[in-house]
């Protein structure tokens, strides 16, 4: 098989796949542009030998071509994926991403695009212990900015066909809906209704369901930072 990819495992169970929305990504591409591929777990609490040797920041994911190079950044990962497996194109136009060359690798890939900053405000969210301190109202203002676009532009970022966008946008909307309803007892708000559409269609997808956690190991990974 010329692509293998190196995943999370589950937090406490390394037999199981993993919560990082990253490297569902990544599967992701790899699912709806019907690429076969290996997946390895690996288990980030007790990280093997092998894989720190070739890839000494140890981080997931990190991909193997049949050139036997492993690459690691989802963002540089899906950009590879778009140039070498053309079709189906995933590839977001510049109304919906900002794309800056990579010369490393002869490609470019999404820096910037509609939604970017809903995880990192969802990550402040989930991890503050100041209800006061606007985080839960700076990630509905990025929700809202999202429902507005697909308002418009729906029911994908891009209209009618799954782009790259969606692929990094699903996972993270899929952690946020899990993390926050557990820790949090928080959920998007149903005025919101071009975003929870959005959200159905991205879940109903097969590349989805194949590449998901399970909600307990998204709880499990997150466990561990909430309650450090």
């Amino acid at each position: 098989m010329a692509v293998e990819i190196c995943v999370k495992a589950a937090t406490g169970a390394p037999d199981i796949l993993g919560d990082c929305p990253f490297c569902q990504r990544v599967t992701l591409t790899l699912e709806e542009k019907r690429v076969e591929y290996k997946q390895q777990l690996i288990n980030l609490a007790a990280k093997p030998q092998w894989f720190l040797e070739v890839n000494p920041e140890g981080k997931v994911p990190l991909i193997k071509f049949d050139d036997g190079k492993w690459i690691p950044d989802s963002d540089v990962i899906v950009g590879i994926l778009e140039e070498k497996y053309p079709n189906p194109s995933l590839a977001a136009p510049p109304e919906v991403s900002s794309v800056y060359n990579f010369p490393s690798f002869s490609i470019s890939y999404s820096c910037s695009y509609v939604g970017s900053k809903i995880f990192p405000t969802f990550f402040k969210f989930l991890m503050s212990k100041d209800a006061s301190d606007g985080t839960d109202h700076a990630l509905l203002d990025e929700l809202k900015a999202l429902d507005e676009h697909l308002k418009t532009k729906g029911p994908y970022v891009n209209g009618a066909d799954i782009c790259a966008v969606d692929m990094s946008l699903a996972p993270k909307l899929y952690h946020l809906d899990v993390a926050l309803g557990h820790f949090k007892g928080w959920t998007i708000p149903q005025s919101l209704t071009h975003v929870h559409k959005y959200k159905e269609l991205l879940y109903s997808r097969e590349s989805f369901k194949k590449t998901q956690a399970a909600k307990e190991h998204v709880i499990a990974g997150w466990a561990t930072k909430v309650n450090a």
